[in-house]
């Protein structure tokens, strides 16, 4: 059995830094359009909703922290959770649209949005399906297609929601998992031409996403339409300079730039701290990516080093593609910036996320380390065989 050992504290701080900033980022972005909202009641309506929800994210991070990860191998949490991820994702089809989309299950003054669980229940049963069918995993009816198929039931409720980014984040994990787990490069090949098909596909029969392809092409020639929110980032962004214009002095936030407290809330960063601010963050999530991906790497066994890999390359991979948007690096998506966008789903199931790659660094190359040791002194002890003067044994 491995020994715990310390527990990644520096993993810990800068998830926990990034989801306080987030806070704080969230009350700058948001709190005249709370004023607007409440007709001048309250400028602190999305902040403490914020604070309440990053009090529980890191209150649940902790506590999962403290989980050993190999109880969640067991056959009725993988299935359990593959099951009422789908009940979820079917259900949001019975809740009003909310700009267009089905994406949350509302209950009072809260919301929940079942595909940020995806996030999480996919790498989950990939790496217990890929490690306990180990052996296997050139075989493409015992292993391939049954990962294809929850892969695909997960990515096509989510794109009908209508959702691409989560769908987009979904196939960066599987492909991430799957080739970590030792899969052949002919079968990641073909996979990832499937899926680019299904994008493609679902690209060309969307006209509003041809709109925004157009505008992402030149969004400053459609930027009374489908550009609008690009071209007001942009205007954010420069604005900001090399310092910014200093916290909550930011202008475009002022009911120019489309939600700003959610989806464009980098381009409020870049606006009030400058480049500064900006490749600050930046660096944040490199080193998270950096611990995230020691911890998985040195996990202790197959299951672990899967998990971990799935779960930091969902939060990294969002990441990019947040920032990626805002500054028109690629197409307008529908998708938070993790830790610091608003969100509780996205924030507490974040934070859920880190909680188990913290567990895992309790154990993170202990078994391996030890393994090694063992064998190379096991080869040292044994006997060595002699020859005599004549060459015979």
């Amino acid at each position: 059995m491995a020994k715990k050992l310390r527990m990644d504290w520096f993993l810990f701080a800068i998830a926990a830094a990034l989801a306080l900033f987030g806070v704080v980022m969230v009350y700058s972005a948001s709190a005249m359009l709370a004023l607007k909202e409440t007709e001048g009641v309250s400028q602190y309506t999305y902040f403490y909703k914020q604070l309440l929800f990053t009090a529980v994210g890191l209150a649940a991070m902790f506590a999962i922290s403290r989980i050993d990860y190999r109880n969640y191998q067991r056959p009725l949490i993988i299935y359990g959770s593959l099951l009422l991820t789908v009940i979820l994702l079917i259900s949001v089809f019975g809740f009003p649209t909310v700009n267009g989309a089905r994406r949350w299950i509302r209950f009072g003054g809260f919301s929940l949005q079942p595909s940020e669980i995806a996030k999480i229940v996919l790498p989950l049963f990939l790496a217990y399906f890929l490690t306990r069918n180990e052996d296997r995993i050139g075989n493409i009816k015992e292993t391939v297609l049954p990962c294809l198929a929850v892969m695909a039931i997960f990515g096509g409720l989510i794109i009908f929601e209508p959702d691409l980014g989560t769908t987009i984040v979904l196939c960066a994990i599987f492909s991430a998992v799957y080739f970590t787990a030792g899969a052949k490069l002919l079968h990641i090949a073909a996979v990832l031409l499937g899926l680019l098909a299904v994008g493609v596909s679902a690209l060309m029969f969307a006209p509003w996403r041809v709109e925004r392809l157009m505008a992402f092409l030149d969004p400053f020639a459609h930027a009374d339409d489908a550009g609008y929110q690009v071209v007001q980032s942009l205007y954010a962004i420069g604005s900001g300079g090399f310092l910014g214009e200093g916290f909550a002095k930011g202008q475009q936030k002022l009911f120019y730039l489309p939600y700003p407290h959610s989806d464009f809330i980098f381009a409020v960063v870049g606006e009030e701290f400058g480049l500064i601010g900006t490749l600050t963050v930046v660096l944040a999530f490199t080193l998270l990516l950096w611990r995230g991906t020691r911890a998985a790497l040195l996990a202790p066994d197959r299951f672990g080093k899967l998990l971990g890999i799935g779960i930091i390359t969902g939060i990294i991979v969002q990441a990019l593609f947040n920032i990626s948007v805002v500054i028109s690096i690629l197409p307008a998506k529908g998708i938070p910036l993790p830790f610091i966008s608003y969100g509780g789903s996205s924030i507490v199931i974040t934070l859920c996320a880190i909680g188990v790659l913290l567990n895992l660094s309790q154990y993170a190359g202990f078994v391996d380390v030890k393994v090694d040791f063992v064998e190379r002194n096991y080869e040292k002890s044994k006997p060595r065989k002699r020859r005599n003067r004549t060459g015979l044994k």
